[in-house]
């Protein structure tokens, strides 16, 4: 009596008492509302306080992560569409401490009298101490762990997919088959009425090539699995083809697996292909190892779609920005003129870079490399117009800093907030020389002869349409020259610019790439754009383009070569002398070397001097009518030199006769908008 009075004087604990002391909570979750009711006990379980929790079945994305959600949503449409009563399934969640906890649910499905689900109702519980205990007295568990490592390690693989061919590489590639414990892979994608396998990996799969390409008609299991969105896990493959697939005999033993799944890959409730995996040991597949394949299959569904969006937006983005650019680029004599261009991997993101080349008048050439501001189809749009005006100006046969500035008024009078970056040069084929102005945009890249890499200082203005806002549309221009077989390289930013990292770098690597690179412009434009593209992570569109001027070496009795030095380039001169050495060595006339070294320093030391531009160096042997050799010295300067008498005191005003006494004889000529001082040189053995 004393023990029943001690009994009843005890607090009765009822069921939800009871639940929680077992680290037990109860769900009731609405289907058609999608409200999902979580009790207190529940919510401990998922480490939640109450209001943190407002009642919506994705707030519990929170705790669960993405992979383990795919998995546990897998085992939940499966029992709804195969019309069962009820599931069951073990999961990871995430506590607030960053730990991760393993936990169990079952749930009963409540169905109306024509079938349909519309509410589930289940408890949820913490099961880590079940699975310590499993993992030492039940080996099975061990298996069912090993298969959840393999749901990690195949979502973090595909994670990284962007593309089609990038969902089939990590299923297929090192390691892939090691995600599902698998022999074999068969990956099949859903075309029109038609599935196609796009991937096949291990140890004889490749006698399935001949169904590369089958029809969804149900002879195979593959294309059953998507047809009934169901699938299919068989123990023995000999067994399937007597008993429902006899199309597959032929193959079957060619394959040398024992057992297989066929899963269907479902997204947003549509099959868009199926994974089929083989197996040589397996005997069976138990509740939990289907319920993991499933979880994968849903992984790879929903990697696949992503994937498979991604692939049409980019196609879309890729050809609209293709028809804004010029479809053929001409060619010219004396030239050679290569453009790429590279789209961002940012889908449907397309960019506003372009390039253009503008055959002008009288031998030139007008080269345009430009970047409207943004990444959308607005900024392509505006791209294209823009590129259009400027050609017409350009053709209209403006001076470029009056092409530019009409281009800027055009952009603002478009009525939009954007604004866009260019550098526009008239190309002369035929003396080689540039006329070049700069709207906010980098500036050119010159290779020359001797492997130098020089940036060539052009004055800039404002932005094309800002330069319009802000009335100042005045963009100076700045005379270059391309002496023959050197190298002109202008790009848009995206081949420079790493994200977090300073410009200068970009531009070091590019000039690297440059100096490295291949002579001929295309080999060199796939060179940079290849390289320095996949460099920077390909999150931004490129533009390149780049122009070479034929080298001009002349012919084995009359050799020649081409020299620019800058005038800011204070290793120029000693560049210069150098190749001047090595030619005449080469050519067989070394006996010359230290009086045209000393009268090219003397005519380049005055070009550098006097006047405000570099010079252009040109060694030529001349066969006939008497084997000579002449040096010419080029610059933009109408003021010829004079040949003074200078007194003993002087410090200057030599250099024309130190020219006068080592060469045969020498002059000066008009070159367009400058000169060019030559002297020659006859060799006293007369070899050339």
């Amino acid at each position: 009596m004393a023990g029943r009075d001690r009994d009843r004087d005890r607090p009765v604990i009822g069921a939800d008492e009871r639940l929680a002391l077992n680290r037990m909570g109860s769900f009731d979750w609405d289907l058609e509302s999608g409200a999902f009711e979580l009790d207190a006990a529940g919510l401990a379980v998922f480490d939640l306080r109450p209001d943190e929790y407002d009642g919506v079945a994705e707030t519990l994305t929170s705790r669960v992560p993405r992979e383990e959600g795919l998995r546990l949503q897998a085992v939940v449409d499966a029992a709804i569409r195969s019309g069962r009563t009820s599931y069951g399934s073990y999961f990871q969640l995430m506590r607030r401490t960053g730990m991760r906890q393993w936990t169990h649910t079952r749930g009963r499905i409540l169905r109306d009298e024509q079938g349909r689900p519309y509410r589930i109702v289940g408890i949820v519980r913490n099961a880590t101490a079940d699975l310590s205990e499993f993992t030492v007295v039940n080996p099975a568990e061990t298996g069912r762990t090993g298969m959840t490592g393999m749901v990690h390690s195949a979502t973090d693989a595909l994670s990284r997919a962007i593309t089609v061919d990038d969902v089939a590489a990590a299923l297929t590639g090192a390691g892939g088959l090691e995600h599902f414990g698998a022999d074999g892979l068969a990956l099949g994608l859903v075309e029109g009425g038609a599935l196609k396998l796009i991937a096949l990996a291990g140890e004889s799969i490749e006698v399935l090539d001949d169904l590369r390409l089958h029809r969804l008609d149900g002879s195979l299991p593959l294309a059953e699995a998507v047809l009934n969105q169901r699938p299919r896990f068989v123990s023995s493959l000999r067994d399937l083809v007597v008993d429902r697939f006899p199309r597959l005999r032929p193959y079957v033993r060619g394959l040398g697996a024992n057992a297989a799944a066929f899963l269907p890959l479902v997204a947003q409730a549509r099959s868009i292909g199926c994974l089929a995996l083989f197996y040589r040991r397996r005997t069976h597949f138990s509740t939990e190892d289907r319920n993991m394949l499933m979880g994968l299959a849903g992984i790879v569904a929903q990697s696949l779609q992503r994937a498979i969006l991604f692939d049409q937006e980019r196609e879309f983005a890729t050809g609209l920005q293709a028809s804004m650019l010029p479809r053929d680029i001409p060619e010219f004599p004396g030239a050679e003129i290569a453009v790429r261009y590279h789209a961002a991997w940012s889908g449907r993101e397309v960019g506003g870079d372009w390039y253009d080349v503008i055959t002008l008048p009288r031998s030139r050439v007008g080269i345009v490399i430009g970047d409207v501001q943004g990444h959308d189809t607005h900024a392509a749009a505006i791209m294209g117009q823009l590129r259009i005006a400027l050609r017409a100006f350009a053709g209209e046969g403006h001076a470029p800093a009056t092409v530019l500035a009409r281009a800027s008024r055009f952009l603002a009078e478009l009525d939009t907030e954007r604004f866009a970056t260019c550098v526009y040069a008239q190309v002369d084929l035929a003396t080689g020389g540039i006329l070049a102005v700069r709207a906010g945009h980098l500036g050119p890249l010159v290779r020359h002869n001797d492997g130098r890499i020089g940036w060539p200082h052009l004055r800039g203005g404002l932005p094309l349409g800002f330069a319009t806002a802000f009335g100042q549309e005045d963009f100076p221009e700045t005379r270059l020259d391309l002496v023959p077989g050197e190298t002109l390289v202008l790009c848009t930013d995206g081949l420079v610019e790493e994200p977090g990292s300073d410009i200068s770098a970009g531009m070091d690597a590019l000039a690297e790439m440059v100096r490295t690179g291949p002579g001929r412009a295309g080999a060199l434009a796939d060179h940079l754009s290849e390289r320095l593209w996949e460099r920077w992570g390909t999150g931004d569109d490129v533009a390149l383009l780049v122009l070479r001027r034929r080298p001009d070496p002349g012919t084995d009795q009359a050799p020649r070569l081409h020299l620019y030095v800058h005038q800011a380039d204070p290793e120029g001169l000693v560049e210069s002398r150098a190749v001047l050495r090595q030619a005449l060595a080469d050519w067989g006339l070394a006996e010359l070397i230290d009086d045209v070294e000393l009268a090219a320093g003397e005519l380049l030391v005055n070009v550098l001097l006097h006047t405000e531009g570099g010079a252009v160096l040109t060694l030529e042997v001349l066969p006939e009518p008497v084997r000579r050799v002449r040096l010419w010295v080029k610059d933009r300067s109408s003021v010829w030199p004079r040949r003074r008498e200078p007194g003993e005191a002087a410090t200057s005003g030599r250099g024309l006769l130190l020219v006068d006494a080592v060469a045969a004889r020498w002059g000066v000529e008009p070159r367009g908008d400058g000169k060019a001082v030559w002297c020659e040189f006859r060799p006293e053995s007369g070899r050339v």
